[in-house]
């Protein structure tokens, strides 16, 4: 039998001597550092930076952050920086603030973490009534993870189970729903409901299959409308997907208001609230992906308050422990918590689980943010602060490349445009807001850009003063780049992706 497969016979039988083949190409060797090593010579030695071209990252001149205050990162030589993003949207009251110091030092004199498989923790119980607390009625259990894609890893599973555990007649119920253009996270769940094609792509032969309803991106209408005028001739069509597919579908998965790594692109009033009506018509679970989202940035501490939307799921992350620790959490109704009980013959337990789960550290942090919510009035104290943004922004409209400014709350996307007459994109070879980034960095603001869209998400914290010194930079960095002669394109100081999550 051993000779029926010819390849192997040849190998088996064979006396000549095997012919020489041509020698693979060397790997490539480890960038050679020559005298004192400083810490951006081991950087680019040992690391790999999420969301990078290594190879453009060797050329750069990293910023390596040693401390941070308030609004302020500050670098291993001494240059302040003011964080214009947030440390990729997560700081929500500023650095070293005194109160979640305090509040992971004082568990850390008890302990840095216990297992939640069998055992429970202070920290945990305590947050996870405070979430409740804060969370849109109706959403009573709390599942902890370490971050976003894992909360809408858990999110999704949960949905699944959900209906296969309802019984006959739900099986069928597999499926799930997202929106193009949507980013969820980059676990190979998250990416299957994800719809950003530079991300994306490549990962598909991995990836289950979802269906897709369009993206509310009224600036580039794939239907040439204009919003009021269009009536959301987009969620005419989301429903007609929907309404195909609901028997079919566990799940449709959201980020409300605003579709942050696709580049903030803003939802219309009413397109949230009209999405949860059709999937509670059409007996659909809808997640609400508040990872981004949530804890303030919106001007409300959950999106779905705006337009009182009750989720059946809701992921949270970032901001949840305002920026100090990795934590997320999914929340959930009671009734699909109690679709998981039973006894052990049944197996309806939900098997999923991290080492890190519900970690007392990070617990910890996430209660004492919580509580700076209350006791400085955090979201009133936004609102001023909120409406002078909106007011700053105003004077990059006069500039000539400036396409479109989306803003909601403290979340700012600013879509530079080629031609702002025919709306024509900059070519992904001209790294048009990997340029403004670096501009901004010479006069000591951090910003990070999606492509061709330079975002803003300062601290919550920030003062009206730094808030007034940020808006002047960028917008002086995008007058200067977009004004300038063209030239061979920069290489980007960090890529252009949205937020490792």
């Amino acid at each position: 039998m051993l000779y029926n497969n010819p390849n192997v016979a040849k190998r088996s039988i064979s006396t000549t001597m095997p012919k020489k083949t041509a020698k693979k190409p060397a790997p490539p060797k480890r960038p050679k550092v020559t005298g004192p090593k400083t810490l951006e010579d081991r950087d680019k030695q040992y690391l790999w930076h999420p969301f990078t071209q290594m190879q453009e990252w060797q050329k750069e001149q990293p910023v390596v952050v040693e401390k941070g205050a308030g609004s302020w990162l500050v670098d291993s030589h001494g240059r302040k920086y003011l964080d214009g993003v947030s440390s990729l949207w997560v700081n929500v009251h500023g650095h070293r603030k005194k109160e979640i110091d305090q509040a992971i030092s004082k568990q850390l004199g008890k302990i840095a973490h216990s297992t939640m498989l069998g055992l429970s923790n202070d920290p945990a119980i305590h947050l996870a009534e405070k979430l409740i607390q804060i969370a849109p009625k109706g959403l009573t259990r709390v599942f902890y993870s370490d971050n976003g894609s894992t909360a809408v890893e858990i999110a999704l599973k949960i949905a699944f189970q959900y209906w296969q555990q309802k019984g006959h007649g739900y099986q069928n119920k597999t499926g799930f729903i997202s929106l193009m253009e949507a980013y969820h996270g980059d676990t190979v769940g998250a990416v299957s409901v994800g719809g950003i094609d530079l991300f994306h792509r490549i990962y598909k032969p991995l990836l289950f299959r979802s269906y897709r309803i369009e993206t509310p991106y009224c600036f580039r209408c794939r239907y040439n409308l204009s919003y009021p005028e269009c009536q959301l001739t987009c969620l005419m069509h989301a429903e007609r997907t929907i309404q195909k597919y609901a028997s079919v579908t566990a799940a449709l998965i959201i980020e409300p208001l605003v579709q942050g790594a696709a580049g903030m692109i803003l939802q219309p009033p009413g397109y949230l609230k009209r999405i949860r009506e059709m999937c509670a018509k059409n007996n659909i679970l809808m997640i609400a992906d508040e990872v981004a989202t949530g804890f303030g940035r919106t001007g409300t501490m959950f999106a779905c308050e705006q337009e009182k939307v009750v989720p059946d799921i809701m992921t949270v992350a970032k901001g949840i422990t305002g920026g100090y620790l990795p934590l997320a959490a999914t929340l959930t109704t009671e009734d699909i918590y109690s679709a998981f009980l039973g006894d052990e013959r049944e197996q309806k337990t939900f098997f999923h689980g991290h080492s890190y789960t519900g970690n007392p550290l990070a617990c910890a942090a996430a209660s004492a943010s919580i509580d700076l919510f209350r006791k400085e009035k955090t979201l009133l104290r936004l609102q001023p602060k909120i409406k002078l943004l909106a007011k700053e922004l105003e004077r990059f409209r006069k500039l000539e490349h400036v396409g479109q400014i989306r803003q909601k709350g403290f979340m700012v996307g600013i879509e530079l445009v080629r031609n702002k007459v025919t709306r024509d994109a900059y070519p992904v070879e001209d790294r048009i807001g990997s340029r403004v980034t670096k501009e901004c960095r010479k006069h000591g603001v951090i910003i990070r850009p999606l492509g061709n869209v330079i975002v803003l998400m300062p601290p919550l914290s920030i003062s009206q003063q730094e808030l007034k010194k940020l808006v002047d930079t960028v917008h002086d960095a995008v007058r200067s780049v977009t004004s300038a002669r063209p030239q061979q394109p920069a290489p980007a100081p960090a890529g252009n992706g949205p937020d490792a999550r």
